[in-house]
Formats: C-alpha cells, structure tokens, sequence
C-alpha cells in the first residue's frame, strides 16, 4: 500500500507529555497515521513504500484542532438581547421574559432544513479555516420532537457535506418549550419515553447533554434523563455550574459524563469530583465574556486536581455569537489563565476525550486519523496569542490536503 511523508516539520504531538518533535515527519496511509518520529529515524523499508513526499518547510504541524461544545446549527440571532445587555439587562432577566433561548427556537422552528443548512454552514466554514477537524454541534433550539430531529438531521449533513468529523449531542433539556410552563417533571417524561428513543433509533444522537441550571433543570430532573440515556448506551455531558451551584457535577460525575462545560461556580469538592471521575472540563471563555461575568472557573484547583481541561467556542447565538475557537484559545489564556500548553491539549486530546474520541483524533499517533493541521507560526505559543487573526496555512483529513497548500 502507498504511503504519503509529511516532513521537514515541526511536529506537536498532543500525546499525554505533550511531546515536540523539532526536525519531526509522519507517515500517513489509507487516511491513519502509520508512522510518527524525527525524520531522520524513519525506517527505510517504509521510504520504499512512499507515493508522495511534502516538505513543510519548518513548519508547525498539530492535531486537526477539536470544538467539543458548540450550538452551532440554528437560525436567526439575537442582537437585539446583546444590546440589551450592554444596559444592564441580566442573562437570567432576558430569559425569563421570553427571550434568550425561547427567541432562537422560534426562529429555528421557522426555519426550513435547507435555510437552516444554509445559516450554519458559513459558521462551519469559519472554524474549518482555523484548522478544525472535528466539532460537535448540539441540538436544543427545536423543543419539538420534529424541529430537534431537523437540527440534527443538518448536523449530520453538514458532516457528510464538509471534510470534518461532526458528533451530534441531544439537547432537548435546553429549556422548557412553552406549552409545557410549570410542567418541567411531565417535559423530562416526554424526552424520556418518546423524544430521545426515537431520535436514536433514527441514528442522529452520540451523546447527551441537558442545561443544569436554576433556569432550566434541576438535579433530579437532570438525573432522570441520564438514566435513560445509560439505558440506550448513550454517553452524556452537562452544562453545570454557569450561573449558580445546585449540584449539577456532582450529579454528572456520578453518572460518568464525559465532560461538565462553564463551571464557573463550581466547588473544590465538584473539581475533586470531576477528577475522579475522568469528566472533562470544558471552559467556555467565549461565553464568559460576552456575558461579561465576573466569577471564573478555578483553574488553579482544576491543575491541582489533575483535571482534564479542553476548551471550545461555544458558538451560539446568545452567549457566545461567533465561530472562532482560535478566539477561545486566546480568551482561555488572558481571562482564565490558561497556558499555551493547556490551551493546546484543551484543543486537541481534552477536547477529543471530551466526546469520546481520545483514541481517535486530537493526538498525533500511529493509529489515530490522519487529520493535522500545518500552521505558520513561529513558535506554539502563538495559538493563544494571536486574537482575529488565523494563522492556519493547510488542514490535512484522512491524509489528504483539504484546505490551503504546504
């Protein structure tokens, strides 16, 4: 079988020391990573065997970047709460008047499949660009069983459509549809025994995820819904802890969820848990800012603990209005603290463990998909450091140039 060299590089493998490869090359065939090392130590029965040869020039190759929260397929916007927001009015106040969530599922609704592929599909394009290779996207903007099925649905194409990996998060427990107001109990019970058995059965759900919050679900609620997702063997995440503490990790750790994602009001004992758990921490400093909170996640305690933290862009149409996850990057290092190393494997391994992916994607390793991307940059430190300004040249996927030119 033919093989393709990518060398002359400069190679950050993401792997468990986050190991830097200087005078490094990799060896991709049939769309894996075969080989991995400095240049100078590949075998020669493998340099037979090669069809095509790249040289990078010196420059960077990382993992293809991983967005592991977004809500990145919906219609409308929500400028007009933005704005709000600049007066004074609270994320909370928005909400309980009818807006915030309740404002884009209207617009959702509305929306055809095909207008509501054609709205997402530049915000897709945006985080390609910036060397994205795999993203999930969350439903949660239909709160109908046929309107949460079309997000999906557009999720999925958007992955057969675009060369990415798209992993699909049911997030009918977004916030309470309207019909069902002071009827949380009786919501959880539809997503339970109809929404959520059908939509896997059609093949459109990986994980599932559900809003923890004194606005939306509480524990027992919350815990309800992962108990039916276990039942279909389906993993599960949490948006725990954004603007309030009602024991939404602690809950989520219980059940083994991949990740727990904002955290900014968690306890050291929710950190402690999330450790021994494995549950990745997703930090969302998009959101945070443009919420302009002022409480953040405890980073420190989460580097004491030895939690895994990934990072992602959030994109949505409230809270985090964009489709840049090189932004978060940039944000996770000046708000959060975040060093480039952190901010790096936040992107790639965490990230990848954060849906389930670890062995797959996010790490440069012989096995893994051959998806990297190939950076103009000088040095690491510049993933987190430049704010608006894309320094990504090409993006490999399953070994094969997808985007820009080496």
């Amino acid at each position: 079988m033919s093989a393709t060299l990518w060398r002359n590089a400069r190679i950050a493998t993401c792997n468990q020391s986050m190991q830097v490869l200087e005078g490094g090359a990799l060896l991709t065939r049939d769309g894996r990573i075969d080989w991995v090392g400095l240049e100078q130590d590949l075998p020669q029965e493998l340099q037979n065997a090669l069809s095509e040869r790249h040289d990078l020039k010196g420059r960077w190759i990382t993992p293809a970047l991983v967005d592991c929260h977004t809500h990145l397929v919906y219609a409308g916007n929500r400028a007009t709460e933005f704005a709000a927001r600049l007066r004074g009015v609270s994320y909370e106040e928005i909400s309980r008047q009818g807006g915030g969530i309740a404002s884009t599922t209207r617009a959702t609704s509305a929306a055809s499949e095909q207008q509501l592929l054609e709205e997402s599909a530049p915000r897709l394009e945006s985080l390609l660009a910036e060397g994205v290779g795999t993203l999930e996207i969350k439903s949660g903007y239909g709160l109908t069983l046929d309107d949460e099925a079309k997000m999906l649905r557009v999720a999925r194409q958007l992955g057969e459509t675009y060369p990415v990996t798209v992993k699909t998060t049911f997030l009918g427990a977004h916030a309470l549809p309207p019909e069902f107001a002071g009827q949380a109990d009786a919501y959880i019970d539809v997503l339970i025994t109809q929404w959520l058995p059908r939509l896997h059965a059609a093949g459109l759900i990986d994980a599932v995820d559900v809003f923890c919050e004194r606005i939306a679900f509480s524990t027992a609620q919350s815990g309800r819904l992962f108990d039916a997702a276990r039942k279909l063997r389906l993993p599960v995440k949490m948006h725990a802890e954004q603007l309030s503490n009602i024991g939404g990790t602690q809950l989520a750790t219980r059940h083994s969820a991949l990740s727990c994602d904002h955290l900014e009001y968690s306890s050291a004992e929710d950190v402690k848990a999330l450790a021994e758990a494995g549950t990745v921490a997703v930090l969302l400093p998009i959101a945070f800012y443009s919420l302009a909170e002022t409480r953040k996640p405890p980073v420190e305690v989460m580097r004491q603990q030895g939690v895994r933290m990934a990072v992602a862009s959030d994109c949505n149409p409230g809270s985090a209005p964009g489709a840049s996850l090189l932004l978060a990057m940039n944000m996770a290092s000046r708000l959060f603290g975040l060093t480039s190393v952190e901010v790096l494997a936040g992107v790639t391994r965490n990230a990848a463990r954060a849906l389930g992916q670890e062995g797959e994607v996010g790490t440069i390793a012989p096995g893994h998909a051959a998806d990297f991307a190939i950076w103009n940059i000088e040095s690491l430190e510049e993933l987190g450091y430049w704010a608006g300004f894309n320094r990504c040249r090409a993006v490999v996927r399953a070994g094969a140039l997808v985007r820009g030119a080496v």
